[in-house]
């Protein structure tokens, strides 16, 4: 059994920030392989059950706030019998330039607060599709920016982005870690081939409280 998890806040308000995109990629995932995504309502989280490439999947999206992910996401590990090699997390980073993807493999919360909990709850030791929302403009408080709406140029590229972060979590759950990691965290070199980027990160070529 694998768990893969899209972290973001609950609520219409919340709904479209860069803050939910681990949200709106499960609900895609889920959407592609047929599975309900808000099938039932299972210890703090909403859940459903399928197949993704040949392997039982429960797709999870967390009803807590942002910062107290730690305990539904500790609790479905626990039902599912999920240690963390099977748990798959999908977050925003602003680390990433918007619009890129990255795999990851353990490793520190880097501020947000939901993979702080997470990392409370279960230690850092899971897998993590890390999707790229970019900076803040200068003088913007990042946690405004994550909880603010896409602007309308990040909506054109969105579904592209979207769609990348999930091939990056199938090809995790059939490849593993370090074939993801080797697609995902490569970009292409000019004139063919291709190089380390230094954000690690796939990219489109195109253009307490919530936090």
């Amino acid at each position: 059994m694998w768990l893969v998890v899209g972290l973001g806040n609950p609520g219409r308000r919340y709904e479209r920030t860069r803050h939910n995109i681990g949200f709106t990629v499960a609900e895609r995932l889920a959407e592609r392989w047929g599975i309900d995504p808000a099938a039932r309502l299972q210890l703090g989280a909403e859940v459903g059950e399928g197949m993704i490439s040949g392997l039982a999947t429960v797709i999870a999206r967390p009803q807590s706030f942002m910062n107290a992910s730690g305990q539904p996401v500790a609790s479905l590990a626990g039902y599912f019998r999920v240690e963390c090699p099977r748990l798959v997390v999908i977050h925003d980073d602003m680390d990433l330039p918007f619009a890129s993807v990255r795999c990851k493999r353990g490793g520190g919360h880097g501020g947000h607060n939901g993979l702080r909990d997470i990392n409370r709850a279960l230690g850092p030791d899971y897998l993590r599709v890390r999707a790229g929302v970019g900076r803040p403009p200068e003088g913007w408080d990042p946690a405004s920016f994550v909880l603010g709406r896409w602007n309308p140029q990040e909506e054109a590229v969105l579904p592209e982005m979207v769609e990348l972060a999930c091939d990056a979590v199938e090809c995790l759950l059939r490849e593993g870690p370090e074939a993801a990691m080797n697609r995902f965290n490569v970009r292409p070199a000019r004139g063919g081939g291709a190089s380390e980027d230094p954000t690690g990160a796939a990219s489109l070529e195109a253009p307490r409280s919530p936090r």
